[in-house]
């Protein structure tokens, strides 16, 4: 309701420097600190306006910035020192902050209020935004409208710092170049349709096989580790082979999520007898849990080495649709929470944004000897992701985690991935 009223009453902001005009020291102090919280800034005032100010104020008010027009303001004081912010070429937005002295003088401050905004106005200063914190007991619905604006009040100092720093933010979001959504040519969306339909045809609404899960991320030319899976020990020694060791081999099945907790996934096997283990000991531990049935085979891959584990998630919003996700993979999205949000379909800027947004953001730019990560591959993959969800709503769920992000030109790769359909309606 707050950031609301601030942004269809007043314009926005064409800068981050905020003027704070205020009678106690107390509440300018909480609003200063907000400014800060906000990112805003609270300048210095130039040496003329100290000046300007000066001449009408006494010698007792502060004439830095937040200006204090000590309790015993008279309106007129506050109608010229409103007036004399608004004019300054330092100043980008103006918060007035009034707290009562007695219930008899709040009419005639409130009218020396908005005689220095429509002053300030008429002088020229029609593009700065000015926010009200007005604290009156017995007078806090007060509203402050002239003929051509109506200007916010809250009942906190705090709040008009709060408001004008999202206005800041979005002022600034507007006037940066427009994003666009890129085409893909070689996306093979006609196969997607058709292992979506053919699942759920066969086994209703639910999380794709892993074979499944990997054809589809082919199918738009995503970067999936190379490997494939196996349904018998020999076959995944044969996979062994021809990828080349050491390899990862993992359970393969949609129904088992956390395959580390029953031992469902073994790395850097070296040769082939550690592969027909690996699979039977898979086996055997699901036969003993009576899981047997939920075992599609194993996940041959080769192994991987250096990069920096990211991962990109996409689930349906019941009001916006598909919402993407990213962040830092493995467990570090379940340990840490660092991930950043976008509603599909993504431009080229979310992509950029989503990429930078996450704290972990450091890791991806080379730390303390370790090489930076292929961005533009991440971003590539993201948008691929995003035209994915797209075009092929019957995909509720995606998960690809963790996905290795390599060293510049080197891309990156797709390791584990889950995706769920259900029914259109």
């Amino acid at each position: 309701m707050a950031l609301a009223s601030g942004l269809s009453n007043q314009p926005l902001p064409l800068g981050r420097r905020v003027g704070i005009i205020t009678n106690a020291g107390g509440p300018a102090v909480l609003c200063t600190d907000a400014c800060e919280e906000s990112e805003l800034v609270v300048p210095e005032l130039s040496a003329q306006t100290r000046a300007t100010l000066s001449s009408f104020l006494p010698l007792a008010a502060a004439l830095s910035n937040p200006v204090d027009l000590i309790a015993s303001a008279t309106p007129d004081q506050y109608a010229k020192g409103i007036e004399t912010l608004l004019l300054a070429d330092e100043i980008d937005a103006l918060i007035i902050l009034y707290m009562a002295v007695t219930v008899t003088d709040t009419a005639e401050i409130a009218q020396g209020i908005m005689a220095g905004i429509e002053n300030g106005r008429k002088a020229g200063a029609n593009a700065k935004p000015v926010l009200i914190g007005w604290m009156a007991e017995g007078d806090m619905d007060r509203t402050f409208s002239s003929q051509t604006e109506t200007l916010p009040a809250y009942h906190l100092p705090e709040t008009p710092a709060l408001v004008l720093g999202k206005a800041a933010t979005y002022a600034e979001w507007r006037q940066q170049p427009a994003g666009m959504v890129p085409d893909f040519d070689d996306l093979n969306l006609p196969a997607v349709r058709t292992i979506c339909a053919d699942a759920l045809s066969r086994r209703g609404a639910g999380w794709l096989s892993v074979e499944e899960t990997r054809n589809v991320l082919s199918a738009i030319r995503l970067p999936v580790q190379p490997g494939g899976v196996a349904r018998t020990a020999d076959e995944a020694a044969g996979l062994a082979r021809r990828v080349g060791y050491p390899v990862a081999v993992k359970l393969a099945s949609h129904q088992i999520v956390h395959k580390t907790e029953i031992g469902g996934m073994q790395l850097n096997l070296t040769n082939e007898e550690a592969v027909l283990k690996a699979f039977d000991s898979m086996r055997t531990r699901l036969a003993e849990t009576n899981q047997l049935d939920a075992m599609e085979g194993v996940l041959v891959q080769p192994m991987l080495t250096g990069g920096v584990e990211v991962m990109i998630g996409v689930t349906d919003d019941p009001l916006f649709g598909p919402l993407m996700a990213f962040g830092l993979g493995g467990i570090h999205v379940e340990i840490l929470g660092d991930v950043q949000f976008r509603i599909t379909p993504l431009t080229d800027r979310d992509a950029v944004e989503i990429i930078r947004g996450i704290k972990g953001y450091r890791l991806l730019t080379g730390y303390r000897g370790h090489p930076p990560a292929d961005l533009d591959a991440l971003e590539e993959t993201l948008l691929r992701v995003s035209r994915l969800v797209e075009e092929i709503p019957e995909i509720s769920e995606l998960d690809l985690n963790p996905i290795f992000a390599l060293p510049p030109g080197q891309g990156c790769r797709i390791v584990d991935a889950r995706i769920r359909v259900v029914r259109q309606t």
